[in-house]
């Protein structure tokens, strides 16, 4: 019998003839974890779907062997039958449905005559997440009263309700804080030690070496290595992924800071739910051309209402000033903002900044069709002339313009979400979370782009959950506390522990004309 549990054997699919998997092979043992690392478009999720039959068997070449036994998928139903669950990077439960319904939605317990058998479903759900060591999570409460890090441990209780023999988490930390990380991180190794197997894809390369055994790194749809993390470190890991020594992240682009550009003059926003708390609380900064303006903060202290109110795309009710070059601009829409020279790439990609139906060049040129108008009609041919030229800029990785956009990977769904704000030709640059779920690589091109924007004279207010990236690229940081401003900080010798500091100080006394504090 194989000592291996899982394994892959030269593993090939295409997509209209353009090959996404080239011979990949990958083996697993029970209570192994393997990091499956590689940058954006590299096939990491085309392997995993091939794994768990969202690409069924029949549709790729190679083949799969399960408990050393040829496996067989034909639907997803059939590779969690033999105990293969994947979890996706967007979660699949259902908010207004209790945790108890959804850890076993698809598998609930009955009762004779058909009805649900809560009190059944209660108790194994209650075991489940005691075993993972979560408590004090009511499973009769609906999951949106849970955050993102209780969300993720509830989907891995669910693929656990399934007997699930191998877990497959992709960028399952890429929206939860640095303490649920460690939580989730916790559970996994419990897991591991339980004899359940996991591939770990993510683009936090500390979290892979913190919890993987083994490292295998595919570019390009092929097979580059396999290591045991106790011969790699993340620098080796990032050379295989990319193909060349990266010896800076952070590459800093010299450009001038010059004179006041963009004022934000009491920014409030109300909670869109509860109309008397205040999200942001009377914020007021500003922004000089060329300058990077970093935003940091704890998860919920504001960052985001405070940039979706500038851009004119706060659902709830807000109030302040947007001033540009001396004259107060009108914000209250996104589509008013674009005009007054204001862009944002937003933080939730899938849900604000793609159209799902449309394809990467219709996604790219969507604010900015009345350039390509003629009359009634769109001028085709200018219109490809200036995507192709956007998907060379951004080495955004697409066979044709034309692939519906869902079709590429998330870091490169990015890209062309920066691509269509950077065509508007803006003034002042809002990106919020630019670089989640992005590789290494990629968010070296974004940081380069950031830098050569700057130097173009363009103002870049840049909201990031990542201290290091803040850092790294910010000539200013604002640091935002329960809605409030809490620290102003030229960035000179900034360290992360200051900003922490600051997130959790009392809030400032506002001039929004000069940093608070240096």
């Amino acid at each position: 019998m194989s000592t291996y549990l899982l394994e892959m054997k030269g593993i090939v699919k295409a997509f209209a003839g353009v090959p996404a998997l080239n011979g990949i092979d990958i083996r697993i043992r029970p209570g192994e974890c393997l990091g499956l690392c590689g940058e954006n478009g590299a096939g990491k999720s085309t392997l995993m779907k091939v794994l768990s039959a969202v690409y069924p068997h029949g549709t790729w070449g190679g083949e799969i062997l399960w408990d050393g036994k040829p496996l067989e998928a034909h639907s997803i139903q059939d590779s969690e039958a033999a105990g293969i669950v994947i979890i996706h990077q967007e979660l699949t439960l259902v908010p207004d449905l209790s945790v108890a319904e959804n850890i076993f939605m698809g598998h609930e317990l009955t009762l004779p005559g058909g009805r649900m058998n809560y009190p059944a479903m209660f108790h194994r759900a209650e075991a489940l997440l005691r075993d993972l060591k979560v408590p004090d999570i009511n499973v009769a409460l609906p999951v949106s009263q849970y955050g993102g890090g209780y969300q993720q441990l509830i989907e891995i209780a669910k693929a656990l309700n399934k007997q699930a023999r191998l877990l497959i988490l992709d960028e399952p930390s890429s929206a939860l804080t640095r303490s649920e990380i460690e939580v989730l991180l916790g559970v996994l190794r419990d897991l591991k030690a339980k004899g359940v197997a996991c591939v770990y894809i993510s683009h936090k390369l500390d979290e892979v070496a913190a919890v993987c055994d083994t490292i295998a790194v595919i570019r390009d749809g092929k097979h580059i290595a396999t290591t045991a993390m106790a011969d790699m470190d993340v620098n080796r890991i990032i050379t295989q992924m990319v193909g060349r020594e990266m010896s800076n992240l952070f590459p800093r682009e010299p450009h001038a800071v010059g004179e006041v550009l963009f004022e934000a003059r009491h920014i409030t926003c109300y909670d869109v739910d509860n109309p008397r708390r205040k999200r942001v609380d009377d914020i007021s900064f500003s922004l000089r051309r060329g300058e990077i303006l970093g935003i940091a903060g704890l998860v919920g202290a504001g960052r985001t209402e405070l940039v979706s109110a500038l851009f004119g795309a706060y659902p709830g009710r807000h109030e302040g000033e947007v001033w540009l070059d001396g004259q107060q601009i009108d914000t209250r829409t996104p589509l008013k903002s674009i005009r007054a020279g204001l862009c944002m790439v937003p933080e939730d990609r899938k849900r604000h900044g793609i159209i799902p139906d449309l394809g990467v060049g219709q996604n790219i040129t969507l604010a900015v069709l009345e350039n390509f108008s003629h009359l009634t009609r769109i001028n085709a041919e200018q219109e490809l002339g200036s995507v192709q030229n956007e998907i060379q800029r951004m080495h955004l990785k697409t066979a044709t313009p034309f692939l519906p956009i869902t079709s590429l990977s998330g870091g490169n769904q990015q890209k062309a979400v920066l691509a269509k704000m950077l065509l508007t030709q803006p003034r002042v640059l809002i990106l919020d979370e630019p670089t989640r779920g992005v590789d290494v690589g990629a968010k070296y091109e974004i940081y380069k782009l950031m830098g050569a924007l700057a130097g173009q004279g363009v103002a870049i207010i840049m909201v990031s959950s990542e201290l290091a990236e803040v850092l790294g690229v910010s000539d200013r940081v604002l640091v935002i506390g329960e809605g409030q401003l809490r620290g102003d900080f030229i960035n000179q010798n900034l360290t992360q522990e200051q900003l922490l500091a600051a997130a959790i100080s009392p809030p400032l006394a506002q001039d929004p004309h000069h940093g608070s504090r240096a």
